[in-house]
């Protein structure tokens, strides 16, 4: 009888437990399907339209020569309406490590036609910046309806991230562990990555339902040999080196940007000028938009030696000038273009080096080397997945104290850099 009295007991405790857990199970739940019902439709309407703005630019190429007028446009309205969602992602990283007010929903529409406009005449840009900061503007929202607490309000931001990453890139378990590194260099929020990973997987889904196609890549056999393993470590240090370069020089040219120009519409402007005359003395049309074309190709075919430069060049006036996109398929071109350079040295494994090079040269850039990994895996193949990781380790080491994002904090320094550097922000490193 004690037994079955004690039974009862232990069963009237869960019961109760379960009762009280069930309405917070209940609201993320809600949540979840919320955040990755509207981010993942918004980012399928960014991608259809990106497409036809594209595609209608490569049918007029003399669109770019109106370039600076649109970056006057961009400007004028980012000057006028838009001033605290100026910062963009950064905006959202401070909101994640620093909570002062809910990020204002105009960030999407903004970032969302800034990016056409650019996209349409031409301004070298990308579409990860686009994505992220409207999934975390809209998941933001919900604060206004919903009593959370400033953990869940961090939170919210954080699925809202990898929301967006996951429908615009097709890679939901790269995007689940992206949302959660990008925070700090070398801490990780690991509590996160089972609601970070369902987020971006019902997001992936609710894009591919609305028929959106991503771009399918070459599977990348594993194949080991002695100089193989040479070719990718020399290649890591030199994606490790050239995202240092590209985040430098993007830091640099809009602190004078800055500096030198004190109207800030003025300053697309002239970054549009710029990139304008490049296009008039005869600056390849690849070089303009997103480059996907030139990517594809990059795993088949040799490309020029100056590829990798002239699309770092010109990607850097156009976002260090204060047009608006991403960072990201830039990247991906530049690390691809690079990775090509090394098929001249043994063509057989062309394939290999350009997928290395896409994800190494991002991960070095954004400090996110597990993500990057991930994200190679998924796109070429989880065959070939110890490559992906030691490399893009490689450059994420080689790439410094240093990032495209100025708001990432350093939660860890890395080998062979300053110990002083911990816990500041990369923004601080520059001052």
């Amino acid at each position: 009888m004690k037994k079955s009295n004690l039974e009862q007991k232990k069963v009237s405790v869960e019961i109760r437990r379960l009762s009280k857990s069930f309405p917070y199970v209940l609201k993320w739940s809600f949540i979840l399907g919320f955040i990755s019902l509207l981010v993942g439709s918004a980012s399928a309407f960014f991608l259809m339209a990106l497409e036809q703005v594209t595609q209608f630019r490569e049918s007029k190429l003399w669109l770019v020569y109106f370039l600076p007028c649109a970056g006057f446009l961009i400007g004028w309205f980012y000057f006028h309406f838009g001033k605290n969602v100026n910062k963009g992602n950064n905006l959202l990283l401070e909101e994640i490590h620093s909570p002062t007010s809910i990020i204002p929903i105009r960030m999407s529409p903004f970032v969302l036609l800034g990016t056409l406009v650019t996209h349409l005449f031409g301004g070298s840009a990308g579409r990860e910046g686009t994505a992220v900061q409207m999934g975390g503007s809209i998941a933001h929202q919900l604060v206004r309806f919903i009593p959370l607490n400033i953990k869940e309000q961090q939170t919210l931001i954080i699925l809202g991230m990898s929301s967006g990453f996951a429908s615009v890139f097709g890679t939901p378990f790269a995007a689940a562990v992206f949302s959660i590194e990008v925070l700090r260099i070398g801490s990780y929020r690991l509590r996160l990555i089972v609601p970070s990973l369902v987020t971006a997987y019902l997001s992936h889904w609710v894009c591919l339902f609305w028929g959106v196609e991503h771009s399918h890549y070459p599977q990348i056999p594993f194949d080991l040999t002695g100089i193989i393993f040479v070719y990718l470590i020399l290649l890591g240090i030199s994606s490790g080196l050239v995202a240092k370069l590209f985040s430098w020089s993007l830091h640099k040219l809009s602190e004078l940007f800055h500096r030198w120009i004190n109207f800030p519409p003025l300053r697309p402007f002239f970054g549009g000028i710029i990139v304008a005359l490049l296009f008039v003395i005869g600056l390849n049309p690849i070089y303009f938009g997103l480059g996907l074309p030139t990517i594809q190709s990059a795993f088949v075919d040799p490309l020029p030696v100056e590829t990798f430069l002239f699309k770092l060049f010109i990607t850097v006036i156009t976002i260090g000038s204060g047009f608006r996109g991403g960072e990201v398929t830039p990247l991906f071109f530049i690390g691809a273009s690079l990775g090509n350079l090394f098929g001249y040295l043994d063509p057989t494994h062309l394939s290999l080096f350009v997928g290395i090079g896409f994800i190494s040269v991002f991960a070095g850039a954004t400090n996110t080397p597990f993500a990057c990994a991930i994200m190679g895996m998924e796109l070429f193949g989880w065959e070939s997945g110890i490559f992906f990781l030691v490399t893009a380790w490689i450059s994420y080491v080689c790439s410094g104290h240093i990032s495209i994002y100025t708001s990432q904090r350093i939660g860890r320094t890395k080998f062979l850099s300053p110990s002083s550097d911990l816990n500041k922000k990369i923004s601080d490193l520059f001052k």
